[in-house]
């Protein structure tokens, strides 16, 4: 066997219960977010029997939400929602990560949650929040979102204080360990409580 075919084999037989998509919510140029949701797959990652993948929706690169019918209906026209219905449909659970625009979140991912409806449904999810007061406020407006999609949103996330002195001339972290070294706990029981939810799921 192909060596290839056989790392493909190992994915295809993995229970859709065991994989967690950590969705980079961001897609502007100068986005912190691959490097913040990279450490948060690392720490969770560490001591979980479940797998967490980046999923990347700068490299997803959805149109702006094109369908003519509603996500409820699940009569999809176009290949880009199809293959992204495949994507979503793949993962037993989400962790959003994503800064505060204007006390929102990016339009980006509110797009990518709109495509779909079924395949977010009942499933559950989490998120990582970012900016000079951690994002409390994009953080509220989510929260409404995935109940709209009827998602079980786990009873954790993080909220991730980042000041100007974090940041260099370009807007890059200094040193993200450093900057997220005191979320490390609360992300571990993120991963816990995401074992919990999908040991539940039906």
């Amino acid at each position: 066997m192909e060596k290839g075919r056989a790392s493909m084999d190992v994915s295809e037989l993995m229970d859709v219960n065991e994989r967690v998509a950590v969705i980079i919510g961001s897609t502007r140029p100068s986005r912190i977010c691959p490097g913040i949701a990279q450490w948060f797959q690392d720490v969770a990652q560490e001591h979980s029997p479940l797998r967490y993948e980046l999923v990347d929706l700068a490299e997803v690169n959805l149109p702006f939400l094109d369908e003519p019918l509603m996500a409820a209906l699940g009569q999809y026209e176009h290949e880009h929602t199809r293959a992204w219905s495949r994507m979503v449909s793949s993962y037993g659970g989400f962790v959003f990560v994503f800064p505060q625009y204007n006390w929102g979140y990016p339009a980006p991912l509110k797009n990518a949650l709109d495509f779909l409806y079924a395949e977010w449904s009942g499933k559950p999810a989490s998120y990582v929040t970012y900016g000079t007061r951690g994002g409390n406020r994009g953080a509220r407006q989510i929260r409404e979102v995935l109940a709209g999609l009827d998602m079980r949103e786990l009873d954790d996330h993080l909220e991730v204080v980042i000041r100007l002195d974090d940041v260099d001339e370009d807007w890059q972290l200094k040193d993200l360990g450093s900057t997220l070294r005191p979320y490390v706990e609360q992300a571990r029981t993120i991963d816990v409580q995401m074992v919990d939810a999908l040991k539940r799921a039906p």
